[in-house]
């Protein structure tokens, strides 16, 4: 009978594990590979991928969307509407606190004042932020009590609950201070502290690996696994290396030529996982050269862009044409990438007058020659990326176009291109959130220091349709002004689209329960455990 029992008990532990209902346990330590350390971990500053996915682990917001995509609370444990959709109070959560400061035994309370404080900051005009624009519908934050806050609306917005997912500072820290710029001596700068799942333990070095802990008395539940480190690499080529031969458990982004390697070792998962996002060039319309739209567009010509695909990324990924992730509800299907076209682009040139050539084979017309400054973060000097800048110089110089590569480090290019606007043309990635608001990309409000249009685009029909997508409550409308949009920024060509990349994470199998967050990664970091 004692067996009988014994084979029985062994027979449902054996099932329970097999279907994933064997109870998860706490321990063990994820340890995760970047290609680059984070330069600012900061919410409403950063906006860096590496800084945003920490930033996720450390801090919390109102409400969060749950992995179905419906809006959850998490320092709001609930909210009102009102019948004219221009008021929406929040209650807050009793009994959060922040993490603890260093010599603190105790976290401080988390209250309304902090929703405000950060509100207020990261709303001030003077505050270096690229995201004030998706905010802009809201008049006004008026705090009731502790634990009760009320926001008036300028307008009815269409999903507005899943907006009020902006990161929220402590109060405390920031006594004295109205706005941000980054260059402050504060110590959340060095010390970040939030409300989320994991508290920052230390960081030695600027380029020196992170470690956080589990929040003991996170509000939602405390995370199953015991401590994060993440490892900053300088080159992305040995990340891969570095997990297959344990000194990591996870990497973020596996470079496609490493992905066979990879998927062919039964130790570890991967998994694809969409970031809302696209690669580009962008050009500085300032420059009186690439403002012309025929001198863009002959660009855009002149580079095989499947070739580079094919070649750099083993062809995971589609070529787009224009400001949208393909797949998106925004994204336009009729609207066609340009094809390859030297013959095109050649005429294109003639067109615009640049029909002289220099000594070297570089086309000008009058005193202005086609000759450009491309500026490149050096965080992103790895094999792949030298390949696509050195293919588009070659396929510019082709066409009588001179390319001057110039490598930046991360903050001297964030400066120079966002902030100075000293550049010709950048190559970059955007990414999204599931609104793909793209206001602060294209609205001529957004021309300015720290702000996101750092080309100096214009065109006022679109400023009025991104106006009007904004207003409007009926998504069948929204969606018909994204595809209007869509058609309108792939002729004006202030950028040259390339491509949305399918990117794959590869991690250990002995950690379970693995959901990603297209843009954030570690949203749901929660339920992931140890096995």
């Amino acid at each position: 009978m004692k067996k009988r029992f014994l084979m029985l008990f062994l027979l449902i532990t054996f099932m329970m594990v097999s279907v994933g209902l064997y109870p998860q346990q706490n321990g063990g330590t994820l340890i995760y590979g970047e290609y680059g350390s984070p330069i600012r971990l900061v919410p409403i500053l950063a906006n860096d991928s590496i800084s945003i996915r920490l930033i996720e682990l450390i801090y919390g917001s109102l409400v969060y969307y749950d992995h179905d995509g419906n809006v959850k609370g998490d320092l709001a444990e609930k909210w009102n509407v009102s019948k004219n959709m221009k008021t929406i109070t929040f209650y807050l959560r009793k009994g959060v606190r922040w993490h603890p400061l260093p010599g603190e035994k105790e976290g401080r309370p988390f209250i309304a004042d902090d929703v405000i404080k950060t509100f207020n900051i990261m709303m001030n005009p003077n505050t270096l932020t690229s995201i004030q624009s998706r905010y802009n519908f809201i008049d006004s934050v008026e705090k009731i009590d502790d634990y009760k806050i009320q926001f008036k609306l300028r307008k009815p917005i269409l999903n507005v609950l899943g907006r009020f997912s902006f990161k929220i500072l402590p109060s405390f820290m920031l006594k004295g201070y109205d706005y941000l710029r980054g260059d402050e001596n504060l110590l959340i700068y060095k010390h970040p502290v939030g409300t989320g799942p994991y508290m920052f333990v230390s960081q030695e070095g600027p380029n020196a690996e992170i470690i956080l802990k589990a929040n003991e008395n996170y509000h939602l539940g405390r995370p199953h696994i015991d401590k994060i480190i993440m490892k900053p690499f300088a080159d992305q080529n040995i990340i891969t290396q570095t997990l297959l031969y344990g000194g990591i458990n996870m990497e973020i982004r596996v470079p496609p030529r490493d992905i066979a390697e990879v998927q062919g070792d039964m130790r570890f998962e991967l998994a694809p996982y969409s970031t809302l996002s696209f690669s580009f060039f962008g050009y500085n319309l300032r420059n009186p050269v690439l403002a012309i739209r025929n001198v863009r567009l002959a660009i855009s010509y002149a580079i095989n862009r499947k070739e580079m695909l094919d070649s750099f990324f083993e062809g995971k990924g589609q070529i787009i044409s224009g400001p949208f992730p393909p797949g998106s509800w925004a994204y336009n299907l009729d609207v066609k990438p340009l094809p390859y076209s030297p013959e095109e682009a050649n005429r294109l040139l003639d067109s615009a007058g640049f029909t002289e050539r220099t000594r070297d084979g570089i086309r000008k017309r009058g005193s202005y020659k086609l000759e450009f400054d491309m500026l490149v973060p050096i965080s992103k000097e790895n094999e792949t990326t030298k390949r696509v800048i050195l293919a588009f110089q070659s396929y510019l110089r082709a066409v009588g176009i001179k390319i001057n590569i110039k490598w930046l480090e991360w903050k001297a290019w964030t400066q120079t291109v966002f902030v100075d606007h000293k550049f010709d043309i950048i190559y970059a990635d955007w990414l999204f959130d599931d609104s793909f608001d793209i206001s602060s990309l294209f609205h001529s409000k957004e021309i300015g220091p720290g702000k996101n249009n750092f080309g100096a685009y214009r065109n006022p029909e679109v400023d009025a349709l991104l106006d009007e997508a904004q207003t409007t409550l009926d998504m069948e409308k929204r969606k018909t002004i994204y595809k209007r949009l869509h058609k309108i920024l792939a002729y004006d060509v202030p950028y040259t689209y390339l491509w949305t990349l399918t990117n794959y994470a590869a991690y250990n199998r002995k950690i379970r329960h693995v959901i990603i967050h297209p843009t954030r990664f570690f949203t749901y970091i929660k339920d992931w455990y140890i096995q």
